[in-house]
């Protein structure tokens, strides 16, 4: 049987799986550009906002600061 291969999600250069050290990334680079598009979110799971993520909070809608008179 032949080893699989697979493409690279990032440049979607061919890879064998068994050998590939990044996998499912064909290098390093790959990986940390994957990492980047989901940690700035460019890259996101669909779904409904969480609660309380829906924007920014409005000043009316803020917590007041005890500190502030």
């Amino acid at each position: 049987m032949s080893p699989a291969r697979v493409n690279c999600p990032t440049c979607r250069r061919e890879l064998e799986w068994n050998s590939a050290p990044f996998r499912p990334f064909c290098s390093e680079r790959c990986r940390l550009l994957d990492l980047g598009a989901w940690l700035s979110e460019q890259h996101a799971i669909p779904g409904d906002a969480a609660p309380g993520q829906e924007g920014p909070a409005s000043p009316e809608h803020s917590p007041k600061d005890p500190h502030k008179a």
